[in-house]
């Protein structure tokens, strides 16, 4: 009882600018004497409680541990809670936790959330991701097994610099020691990843501000224009995979989609995504992809005659 009448109190505390230890005694139904052996409590806490003498005198938090309301409206606060709680479930952020509980103390009443996100998603990838978070802070080198797009297994030894939330996956991108040049990395395809115990002293830039990242990408290969017939039996799984792709919708419920795409990718993802469905999907162009669907489902044929 005394643990839940603390933390309320801190939250009182936080709301109002001063409280008397009368009005926190009628609060929680106790004696003014009580109520000073719970503000000492707060204090050995960490908690600044500071006392105010006088007629209207009592006891507040110190404005510097509080956070202003007028700088962030509801909807504001809202937001990053989410977002730091969703964090909150891949790493291990006492930070970010208190700041989440900071956050709540200028949430206007007991409002529920309108916003719930989650990429918490496979806990196997947590402590992969506490790692990487761990070293990118502390400018550690990490060396991992990788299973590249040729399904070679390389050893990668990798200065980390940011990991990207991209398309329901994980992604590091950092400086390859090995190709002496900054890459990506997809999480799902490292293996025995570890810290080798080395620091870097480079400041890397984060993804975003490299522009001759997007034009490394941009010319690693030419860009094809992709036409896929889907039948109406798998509308929901195509929208699902290719939400993002020019939709043309017939009569008879089937779908015809039409994204660009970058030619690695016709001998890749976008072969098996293909694959996934069966007879419910043709691929209309381009004459490259078709012919390449061709032979591995004259492949996959050989395997059961």
């Amino acid at each position: 009882m005394k643990l839940e009448r603390l933390i309320s109190m801190v939250y009182m505390l936080l709301n109002n600018e001063i409280l008397s230890a009368s009005e926190l005694a009628d609060k929680y139904n106790v004696s003014q004497r009580t109520i000073y052996r719970d503000i000492e409590t707060i204090c050995a806490a960490g908690i600044p409680v500071v006392s105010y003498q006088g007629v209207n005198g009592g006891y507040g938090i110190m404005e510097e541990y509080k956070m202003d309301r007028s700088l962030l409206g509801s909807y504001d606060v809202d937001s990053l809670v989410t977002v730091l709680q969703s964090m909150s479930t891949v790493f291990q952020d006492e930070r970010a936790a208190e700041t989440i509980r900071r956050l709540k103390t200028i949430q206007s009443g007991q409002q529920s959330s309108t916003l719930s996100l989650d990429i918490g998603g496979r806990t196997i990838y947590r402590k992969s991701l506490q790692l990487l978070r761990d070293s990118i802070a502390e400018l550690r080198v990490v060396r991992f097994q990788y299973i590249s797009l040729k399904n070679e297994r390389l050893e990668r030894t990798v200065e980390p610099v940011q990991l990207l939330y991209r398309n329901d996956s994980w992604y590091l991108y950092g400086y390859c020691r090995s190709r002496l040049d900054y890459r990506e990395f997809k999480l799902s395809r490292m293996e025995a990843l570890k810290s080798i115990g080395q620091h870097f002293t480079d400041r890397h830039q984060p993804q975003a501000d490299r522009n001759e990242w997007n034009s490394y990408h941009s010319q690693e290969s030419s860009v094809v224009t992709v036409v896929i017939h889907f039948s109406a039996t798998s509308l929901a799984r195509a929208l699902d995979r290719l939400h993002l792709a020019e939709k043309e919708y017939h009569e008879d419920g089937s779908l015809t989609v039409r994204f660009q795409s970058d030619e690695r990718s016709l001998t890749g993802w976008l072969t098996h995504l293909v694959l996934g469905f069966g007879e419910d999907a043709e691929v209309m162009e381009p004459p490259a992809l078709r012919e390449h669907m061709t032979k591995r489902l004259q492949q996959m044929l050989g395997k059961y005659q």
